[in-house]
């Protein structure tokens, strides 16, 4: 990994597939190493750009397009990114990867079954109830990358595991 031009991981699966927990980490292990990072956060983004989000197909595409704008203004500016969000749809992450110059897809795999049973924010729990209707993966399409740089299956490896695979991927694609 060199430092002259910024990178762009974004971590893409099911809501509670393990997203966040990989960013973290991948965060912690890359500023051991001195990289500079900034984690994207859907739902810390969402907390400020849509406090009241209604996830329609519209506000997705602004929301997503946000989020490419945001990942590529830091990646010119020299700030390393690392996306953790959904992404339900191919079309935002090929947005994003139109918009920075060094990208990285990273496919967080993990079945809908271990995604509801992991569910600590409640919103498989609110689908089920008819309080949400537009959950990826049960209620809208979500769309697996169709060539991800790297492939972390949560269900078969632990976080560091899975961290020191991105790292891997990393040193080959960033």
């Amino acid at each position: 990994m060199t430092q002259d031009t910024a990178f762009a991981v974004w971590l893409t699966g099911l809501p509670a597939s393990g997203k966040t927990t990989l960013a973290r980490g991948l965060a912690r292990d890359l500023r051991e190493r001195g990289v500079t990072v900034q984690i994207l956060d859907s739902d810390a983004l969402r907390d400020v750009l849509t406090p009241e989000p209604t996830y329609t197909p519209e506000e997705r595409d602004w929301f997503y397009q946000v989020v490419a704008f945001i990942a590529g203004l830091l990646t010119r500016n020299n700030v390393n990114v690392l996306i953790a969000a959904t992404a339900n749809r191919r079309r935002y992450r090929d947005h994003a990867r139109q918009t920075v110059e060094r990208f990285v897809e990273v496919y967080v795999k993990c079945s809908l079954e271990t995604c509801m049973a992991r569910d600590e924010k409640g919103i498989y729990e609110k689908a089920l109830a008819g309080q949400a209707t537009t959950v990826p993966g049960l209620q809208v399409p979500y769309e697996p990358p169709t060539d991800p740089a790297v492939v972390v299956d949560t269900e078969q490896m632990s976080p560091q595991e899975g961290v020191r695979q991105i790292m891997e991927a990393l040193e080959k694609h960033a």
